[in-house]
């Protein structure tokens, strides 16, 4: 059996070595991907621009691959050039080095301040990387280290890619790469070091250098000269001397009530801390030689003040509390709680009971009471006592979340009419002389569906959004809202107009809350006026010569009277029956015996020669009845019920439940035709004896057709006749104008009850809950935001803020026209609200640090400030003239006024003016002697060390090397690009 087996097993021992390894099929991988990309061969582009690795663009390509199971991604970083440079790939240059390699020693974009690390160690505008693909993987062995540079060797080799290909090695937060770039006969080596504590002899110029020598090796025994760039980098972190110009708001004003009223419809803003943490000077020399500078341990001429180059950058606060984003966030917040008014407040279910019972009694009394007597004066004391009393039933009044002093102040600057001395006559409602109404500001509500900057429901959410933040938070919200509710329904029952709304139907361009204020207010104008009706009827005259009453004042005395009422073009006879039909039931059958109540079905003029004209409002100009010749009266008609959005949407509803079969559509048509009817109706009171030719004319003339005919006596003639539509038998206007009677406006039945549409739209007030009220209110307090920040970038005219305004104008006004948005979407506008705010608050602690204020040279004033706003919008801003020239002085007394306060004891001559302090040091000798503590040690020292040798041996070609050196607090870092030939060597 043994020797049975021996067989197969020598057969599994065989190895197919014509397979591929998995070592293969990765570098397979690698020229697959170079391929694709089209990295192969020389491009050569032009010379770098200065500047161009932070203006221009970047792109990148990535893609994955794996070695067995282990998965690398690849990515292309790339500057994108003209497509002039492009054009040139084609040509294979073979005695020109790489362009990778000829950038190594371009020193126009020496330290970059916005590009990858390699960009800036390395100086490449085109590079290659693989790293793993996962984050929390890396290749921390060196034999894996070693063969992964060896697979990216042989790819380039085989591809004869001349792009540089780097291997991110050892954890990722390291950021350490080696690589490998290969041309016709050269290649270059990208090597580094990464250490946390560097050797003493490497912290200055002259250490380096030995090490970029020995690495080198140079065969040649005169050295070329070496190419030194360094920059170093101070960071102020002391604002100290320059307190933050924000001042906190007076809450104790506020409550106190020495601020007036108004200050409730102020936004807060600004940041409450400063949003400049720190302050970069970087100071380079940019050509230097080692022969011309020293610097060693124990000696330095590397002078911040004497470098020909400075340039300053900003480090942001992360996150800025800022008061204006802070306010619409707490606000936002109310929108995800659940409680209701009464939850929050803490009113039990017994007492709601007893309250109900109390209404209905209440509500069944008022049937048998008199109508209740209008209050002339209003005051503040009047509009809370009703809610006072009831919540003292159920908490004590030290309990209450808002004191007397804030509800008072609050309800005076929501209703100001409540101070003044007259009575109400409407006139206030809303100031139609607002010179802010045609602007663009202010028409902004339109975008926003929210409500006009000076509206109640405007001034109500900020109103809200103040108590929220300083005065009781969720709880103070409910107590405002109850005070509120209370008062709309005082304001209905006593019968004063609500302030701060425009007249009119509701305005479907604003927020549903306010229409419903709108609506409450047209239910007050049409309940008042009827009332006021009523009492003059009783008094003057008899109810049934209310009609002649019209007839006898002519139209001009009419208008006049109209204007007086507040109802500009209709008279207040359109409105004299209080509850439906219940009023003056007898008098109108009477009459419509007496008239022939079966004579306007046709409307024959036999039938009505002895009807009565009423409810006349004035004469349609020079027209007249076909039939009998009198002249055509425009009637008193009943205005169409206003209606808000939701009641519009319901109705919809219920229009397109009616289905499209014909007895569908004949009820959809009738009850479309309610208003059409009423118009009839009174268009026969009068003009007894028309048709309904009559009334086609002046309500559709386009129905009416006239054409010009010859009579019988040869005579050109006008000859009418209704359009088609209007001939279509039994069509709808022709089924209402048979039914219709002569009934003036004042006697039909309400179009708009106004009672049950008051008391749903106060309804629907009581029962919102503070998530509900936020959400309708959210507009309106985003419009105050926005409107806030346009208000504040005007003092400050920043041009990049201004484009993130209208993007945010934009944005906001298409989240906000569509009902419920999203939660996420209402945070991302919120989010770029509170980020211009904090930019803004940048602007202004730049100014303030700088003093632009007080340059008393317009020039240098104007060099300041742009200086300041390149400051906040590019990432790093270049100094004119350096530490000699204006900005450079501030800078320069900046960190004198630093350090002298963490170095000198006498804290008195640390905190002396910034002027005396620069004149202290204003003369070269004394700058020069105080320059060692003028500036900190410096944060960070960077240095590139370049030349063009021979490697490895005399007779190789001259190829550059690199080596940049980055030393800070925590690490010191050394990369490496050494060339060599390898044709000669």
């Amino acid at each position: 059996m043994a020797a049975d087996s021996e067989p197969e097993s020598e057969v599994f021992e065989i190895t197919d070595f014509t397979t591929a390894s998995e070592w293969e099929r990765f570098i397979s991988k690698i020229e697959e991907v170079l391929n694709d990309w089209k990295l192969i061969g020389n491009s050569l582009g032009k010379p770098l621009e200065k500047g161009v690795f932070t203006s221009g663009t970047w792109e990148e390509k990535s893609d994955e691959i794996s070695f067995a199971d282990f998965k690398f991604s690849v990515t292309h970083h790339y500057l994108v050039q003209d497509s002039t440079d492009k054009e040139g790939k084609d040509e294979v240059l073979e005695d020109v080095i790489p362009q990778s390699m000829q950038d190594l020693l371009c020193m126009n974009n020496d330290f970059p301040p916005r590009a990858h690390c390699l960009v800036r160690w390395y100086g490449l505008r085109e590079f290659v990387v693989i790293a793993p693909a996962a984050n929390h993987d890396a290749v921390l062995s060196e034999s894996k280290c070693n063969l992964l540079l060896s697979s990216v060797s042989i790819a380039l080799g085989n591809t004869g890619c001349q792009v540089p290909l780097f291997v991110q090695i050892h954890h990722k937060w390291r950021r350490m790469y080696v690589g490998e770039c290969q041309g016709h006969g050269v290649r270059t080596d990208f090597e580094m070091v990464h250490l946390r504590k560097v050797p003493n002899q490497y912290t200055h110029l002259s250490g380096l250098l030995d090490i970029f020598k020995s690495k080198i090796g140079c065969p040649l025994t005169p050295l070329p000269p070496v190419s030194i760039a360094i920059r170093l980098t101070y960071v102020l972190q002391d604002w100290q001397q320059y307190f933050w110009p924000q001042q906190p708001p007076d809450i104790d004003a506020l409550v106190g009530g020495e601020v007036g009223g108004l200050e409730f419809g102020k936004l807060p803003f600004g940041a409450c801390e400063d949003p400049i943490s720190e302050l970069h000077l970087a100071t380079t020399w940019p050509h230097l030689t080692e022969g011309i500078i020293v610097d060693n341990d124990v000696y330095s001429d590397l002078d911040p003040i004497q470098a020909p180059h400075w340039s300053v950058r900003v480090r942001k606060a992360d996150n800025p509390q800022c008061l204006l984003g802070d306010f619409v966030t707490e606000f936002f917040k109310i929108c995800r709680r659940k409680e209701s008014t009464d939850e929050i407040l803490g009113r039990s279910t017994f007492e709601e009971e007893g309250r109900e019972i109390a209404d209905i009694t209440h509500a069944l009394s008022k049937l048998t009471e008199p109508a209740p007597v209008p209050i002339h004066k209003l005051s503040v004391s009047n509009m809370v006592h009703t809610a006072k009393k009831k919540i003292r039933k159920h908490r004590g009044v030290e309990e209450s979340p808002l004191n007397n002093d804030v509800l008072n102040t609050i309800l005076l600057f929501l209703f100001p009419d409540a101070a003044s001395e007259k009575p109400l006559d409407g006139s206030s409602a809303v100031d139609n002389n607002n010179p802010l109404s045609e602007s663009e500001e202010y028409n902004l509500y339109n975008q926003f569906k929210s409500a006009p900057s000076d509206s109640l429901t405007y001034k109500l959410a900020l109103c809200l959004c103040m108590i929220n933040f300083y005065h009781g938070g969720l709880k103070g919200v409910a107590h405002l809202w109850q005070e509120f509710v209370l008062e709309m329904r005082f304001r209905w029952e006593n019968n004063f107009l609500i302030p701060g709304l425009a007249s009119g139907p509701p305005d479907l361009r604003c927020c549903l809350l306010h229409q419903k204020l709108q609506m409450l207010n047209c239910c007050i104008e049409r309940k008042k006026a009827r009332d006021e009706g009523r009492k003059t009827n009783t008094s003057d005259m008899f109810p049934g010569d209310a009609g002649k009453a019209g007839d006898q004042l002519g139209p001009d005395n009419l208008k006049d009277t109209d204007k007086e009422k507040g109802e500009v073009g209709k008279s207040w006879d359109s409105w004299s029956d209080s509850e439906e039909e219940f009023f003056e039931c007898l008098s109108d059958t009477e009459e419509l015996k007496g008239n022939g109540q079966e004579s306007g079905k046709k409307g024959g003029p036999k039938e009505t020669a002895s009807l009565k004209p009423e409810g006349r409002l004035h004469q349609h100009g020079k027209l007249t009845l076909l039939h009998n010749g009198e002249p055509l009266y425009i009637p008193v008609t009943q205005e169409p019920a206003p209606m808000t959005e939701d009641l519009l949407e319901e109705q919809s509803e219920v229009l397109a439940k009616l289905g499209t079969s014909a007895e569908g559509a004949h009820l959809r048509a009738r009850m479309q035709s309610a208003c059409l009817l009423s118009d009839m109706e009174s268009f026969k009171a009068a003009n007894p004896g028309c048709f309904l030719e009559d009334f086609v004319r002046w309500y559709s003339p386009r129905d009416y057709i006239e054409e010009e005919v010859i009579d019988e006596k040869g005579n050109m003639v006008l000859k009418g006749e209704l359009s088609a539509r209007m001939k279509i038998p039994s069509n709808m206007w022709v089924e209402a104008w048979e039914t219709a009677k002569p009934i003036p406006a004042r006697r039909q039945r309400r179009l708009f009850d106004d009672t049950r549409e008051a008391e749903k739209v106060l309804h629907y007030l009581a029962v919102q809950k503070p998530a509900d009220l936020a959400r309708h209110l959210l507009p309106c307090v985003i419009h105050a935001a926005v409107l806030k920040v346009k208000e504040e970038e005007n003092l400050e005219n920043i041009s990049s803020v201004k484009k993130i305004i209208k993007q945010i104008i934009t944005h906001s006004s298409k989240v906000l026209h569509f009902p419920n948005p999203e939660d996420k979407k209402l945070e991302e506008i919120i989010h770029q609200i509170t980020n211009v705010e904090a930019i803004i608050a940048r602007a202004r602690s730049l100014k303030a640090k700088f003093g632009t204020e007080k340059c008393e040279q317009e020039e240098e004033k104007e060099d300041l400030e742009k200086f300041v706003s390149c400051l906040l919008e590019q990432p790093e801003v270049l100094v004119v003239g350096a530490g000699r020239g204006h900005a450079g002085k501030i800078i320069h007394k900046l960190f004198v006024n630093a350090q002298r306060l963490t170095e000198s004891s006498d804290e008195a001559a640390a905190m002396a003016p910034p002027e005396e302090e620069l004149k202290r040091v204003s003369s070269p000798e004394e700058r020069r002697q105080n320059s060692v503590s003028d500036f900190p040690p410096p944060a960070g020292r960077e240095l590139i060390l370049r030349t063009t040798v021979p490697r490895p041996a005399p007779y190789s070609r001259a190829l550059p090397q690199r080596m940049y050196s980055v030393l800070t607090k925590e690490d010191f870092r050394l990369a490496g690009a050494f060339s060599s030939d390898t044709s000669f060597f």
